[in-house]
């Protein structure tokens, strides 16, 4: 089996590794986190510039027509540069969902803003009950005069203050937990009855809580049947899990990078400590730890281009469960191998064990992930 990036995934992937490498040092990183936006809209008019917002999207749109392995290699060297711009949220999460959804209209007037930049998406699904669970959903969409009225709150929306518009989840029928009867809508931010508050994470991304107060859409702002939503986001997580797990195993490696570069160079007893073998045992540990996880990513996506979706969904579960206890492995050991210095602000290796904690808890954290995985490997 070939694991090898075809020239094209090669050209996106060395792309991505420049723009981390000249232009997004760990100081302009802090720099653009300080500033109102958190984000840098000089830097995302540049990632439009070099086709990297165009590259799920199909080529009717404009769109590069790249596959999940293309978001993997993308997200996976944004990961090595913990990049603040929202190209998970924005292309991967809520450009997905446009992407597989039924509704034609929408998506020839939306995907091609997103790919030029001009509009920044997200996807609207958590609430301060629902924990992990997208269908446990308290938000309404009551049929009115020949659309909807939503009601409701949505809690920790990536790039919330940013985003121009939202994928919102909202329940048109049903109980509150049932996936049966939630429906997705397209809604701008500028609608009357959106109010969003926004506020930074602990990672340095920014987030919004979002409510709705008789918001007022169209049956045209539907992404796909009403009361079918979950069927679309069960559709799209796999590839959402997959880019966040690339983005995850960056991080790992320019961790595990940097603790056995400053082994190097931080000496004790006259000596550097990367010669003591203790500390060379945990490096090895830690480069396993990236290893397996790289290896839990290239079996899902295999797997991707094959027509078995539980297996699919076997494979992504266990990959973010992976990604939870050997990321938390790997962000460990970095710090304590560094020391007193490794928690302080001024230097990057904190910052990217937030990131991964950050990650660790979107869209279901380790204990969520292997339940799912249980709950599939032993129900047959």
């Amino acid at each position: 089996m070939n694991f090898d990036f075809t020239e094209e995934q090669t050209m996106i992937k060395d792309s991505v590794s420049r723009f981390v490498r000249d232009e997004y040092d760990f100081d302009t990183r802090r720099s653009i986190i300080e500033s109102d936006d958190g984000i840098s809209r000089k830097f995302w008019t540049m990632f439009a510039e070099l086709g990297w917002l165009s590259v799920p999207f199909a080529e009717e749109y404009g769109g590069f027509g790249g596959s999940v392995e293309d978001i993997a290699a993308v997200m996976e060297e944004l990961g090595k540069g913990i990049v603040v711009e929202p190209y998970a949220s924005t292309v991967v999460v809520f450009g997905g969902l446009l992407s597989a959804s039924d509704n034609s209209a929408l998506k020839e007037e939306v995907i091609p803003t997103v790919i030029d930049g001009s509009c920044m998406g997200s996807f609207a699904c958590v609430e301060a009950q629902s924990r992990y669970e997208l269908s446990d959903v308290a938000t309404t969409a009551v049929a009115a005069d020949g659309g909807y009225t939503i009601n409701g709150e949505k809690t920790v929306v990536a790039n919330g203050g940013t985003a121009n518009k939202f994928v919102v989840s909202a329940r048109t029928s049903g109980g509150q937990f049932d996936r049966d009867g939630v429906s997705l809508f397209l809604v701008d931010a500028s609608t009357a009855g959106v109010d969003v508050k926004s506020y930074k994470m602990m990672d340095g991304l920014s987030a919004a809580t979002v409510t709705f107060k008789d918001v007022v859409v169209t049956e045209s702002q539907l992404l796909n049947a009403a009361g079918e939503g979950m069927a679309l986001i069960d559709q799209v997580m796999p590839q959402i899990l997959m880019a966040l797990s690339a983005e995850a195993l960056g991080i790992m490696a320019t961790l595990n990078t940097l603790t056995v570069e400053y082994t190097k160079v931080r000496q004790q007893f006259d000596t550097p400590i990367s010669s003591f073998q203790a500390l060379q045992h945990r490096m090895v540990d830690t480069f396993m730890a990236c290893e397996q996880t790289k290896s839990m990513l290239y079996r899902g996506l295999c797997q991707a281009g094959e027509d078995d979706p539980e297996a699919l969904s076997k494979s992504v579960h266990a990959l973010k469960a992976t990604v939870a206890r050997y990321g938390r492995l790997v962000g460990e050991e970095a710090i304590q191998i560094h020391g007193g210095i490794g928690m302080t602000d001024e230097l990057n290796v904190g910052h990217y064990v937030k990131r991964l904690m950050m990650i660790n808890v979107s869209f279901g954290d380790g204990d969520f992930h292997q339940k799912k995985f249980n709950q599939l490997a032993y129900s047959a």
